[in-house]
């Protein structure tokens, strides 16, 4: 079956260390533990980011991408910056199947913040997985599932 994942950045594949300017100027940069391990594994999916990263925009986040070898796993990037609309607006993701697959059946969006990542994505009628690294205490009814590692995240994208 075909997928498209959708990967938040920030805490989902790479640390977010908040500092100021994009992500590519800082001089630190980490993966988000396991993350690189589940690219390996997803890689015969279509993986993209989608991100809301104010400071960078499409090509900035491929700079900060590469800083670990990331930018090699995803085919496209959606930079908020660069299509003038964010995370949990629906007309992000509507974005993102205009410009991929019209068919918001063969997306999942993965990602750690569950107010913008999860809400507006289902919204948009895509599956979730909330990624809830902090163990964040709450009921999570838009998710349609939830791991606490990236290590979770490849047997659970081939339940959904």
């Amino acid at each position: 079956m075909k997928k498209i994942l959708l990967f938040d950045w920030g805490n989902t594949i790479m640390v977010d260390f908040e500092l100021p300017g994009p992500m590519y100027t800082w001089d630190i940069a980490e993966w988000v533990p396991g993350a690189e391990e589940a690219l390996k594994a997803l890689s015969r999916f279509t993986c993209c980011i989608a991100t809301n990263g104010a400071e960078s925009d499409k090509k900035d986040a491929v700079k900060g991408l590469a800083m670990v070898g990331a930018d090699r796993y995803f085919s496209h990037i959606f930079a908020s910056k660069d299509m003038g609309v964010e995370k949990p607006d629906p007309e992000f993701f509507a974005y993102i199947l205009r410009s991929l697959d019209p068919d918001p059946s063969v997306y999942v969006m993965i990602g750690d913040n569950y107010g913008k990542d999860i809400i507006g994505a289902k919204q948009a009628g895509i599956s979730t997985i909330f990624f809830n690294r902090s163990n964040r205490a709450g009921s999570f009814p838009m998710a349609d599932a939830i791991i606490y590692s990236m290590e979770e995240l490849p047997p659970v994208i081939e339940k959904l």
